[in-house]
């Protein structure tokens, strides 16, 4: 079997370290995406405070809809980031919390939103400039 795909080809002609950095990288790209998404960073942002109903959080996070919002806290809970916890009431309460590993997420999260508050003027006047460039 020859490889035809220039990826797997250069993949079998590297050394071992170099395919276990790109096996590495494939695998923290998984994790930023699911991360890194704007619904998962609200998400992580409102249950840092403790453990929240599925509406609550709804309500909480403008603009989701249930379908985003349940499939953003499933694959935070199949990350290990959130535990779903039932309640066997009329109705069925479900709970939403953070678990050590979502709040070891917490700090870095919050960083990052807070960089992005103290430049969001430079971030809007780069791109007003940006813009008039492309307008010329």
């Amino acid at each position: 079997m020859i490889p035809r795909h220039k990826l797997v080809t250069a993949l079998a002609e590297a050394p071992v370290a170099e395919v276990h950095l790109a096996s590495n990288c494939s695998r923290v790209s998984e994790v930023i995406s699911r991360i890194g998404d704007k619904w998962s960073v609200l998400i992580v942002m409102q249950l840092r405070t403790g453990p929240r109903r599925f509406n609550e959080l709804k309500k909480l996070i403008g603009g989701i809809s249930q379908r985003m919002l349940t499939l953003t806290l499933r694959g935070l809970e199949r990350d290990g980031l959130v535990t779903r916890t039932v309640t066997p009431t009329i109705p069925p309460r479900v709970d939403y919390d953070l678990t050590a590993l979502g709040r070891s997420m917490q700090a870095p999260v919050e960083a990052l939103g807070s960089w992005a508050m103290s430049h969001l003027d430079a971030i809007e006047k780069a791109r007003r400039d940006f813009d008039r460039r492309l307008e010329k």
